[in-house]
């Protein structure tokens, strides 16, 4: 079942995910709501495993080690992540090369992408591959590589080399979150690697990234949001980065309702 929650919900989730944890009554000043609010928002969050519940509080089910489930995260936002994915879609043309990563958002741009012509894709997901091979119009290349159970991601030094044969039209990179000093941040070294190589290989880096992504704190850095030259989200990114997204020249894409 797909969790999809509202703008308040996802504050509350980045404020927690930003702090590891927070009291209900911080949380209830926090967003200028009702402790009820707050209690019934948190009582949704927690059945979706999104977060863990304790006396008086509440916690990230996980560190900043470890990302949680990859059936929740499709679920977490998946209104939000469609329509980013249709935003990315429109503009993407027929007959160009890509790379798509790893994660639940490229893997809604994939689907968006059923009804194009002549692209040629290369990936590191088999869940975009099983996806886009259902376009018949479409080429779709597979890195080798480790298999990742959780997610069916394809991970390692094998992966690494073989993105390095290619330069493609633009790259769609997924993360897990966005700090406040501008990185980009995921949690396997390894995903990492692949990932840092495929922005080195394309014209062009399309960073898609839903809301709750922002503030997330995760391991590993990815990259810079000054290596990106797109971002579509499906929401106005809080403060601080209107500015950081600015400073790096970056175009932010708020895909529409």
């Amino acid at each position: 079942m797909h969790v999809n929650l509202n703008p308040r919900q996802l504050h509350l989730l980045g404020v927690v995910r930003s702090r590891g944890s927070v009291t209900v009554e911080k949380l209830a000043e926090k967003l200028g709501v009702t402790l009820q609010t707050v209690r019934r928002d948190v009582h949704r969050l927690d059945e979706a495993g999104l977060l863990t519940r304790f006396h008086g509080g509440v916690r990230v089910p996980s560190s900043t080690t470890e990302n949680i489930a990859h059936q929740q995260r499709e679920s977490l936002n998946a209104e939000g992540k469609l329509r980013i994915a249709r935003a990315v879609a429109a503009h993407i043309p027929n007959d160009c090369s890509l790379i798509l990563n790893i994660g639940t958002t490229t893997e809604a741009v994939a689907k968006a992408l059923l009804q194009h012509t002549g692209l040629r894709v290369i990936t590191n997901n088999l869940n975009v591959a099983a996806i886009l091979s259902r376009n018949l119009t479409c080429e779709v290349i597979v890195a080798g590589g480790v298999v990742r159970a959780r997610d069916l991601g394809i991970v390692g030094e094998a992966a690494v080399s073989f993105i390095r044969q290619f330069k493609v039209d633009i790259a769609l990179i997924g993360i897990s979150g966005i700090e406040d000093d501008g990185s980009l941040r995921d949690y396997d070294y390894r995903e990492v690697l692949v990932a840092q190589t495929i922005i080195e290989h394309a014209r062009e880096v399309w960073l898609v990234a839903d809301s709750s992504k922002f503030n997330r704190p995760a391991m590993v850095e990815l990259a810079t949001l000054s290596q990106i030259d797109r971002l579509y989200t499906d929401a106005t990114p809080p403060e601080p980065f209107p500015a950081l997204l600015a400073n790096a020249q970056v175009r932010c894409e708020i895909a529409p309702k």
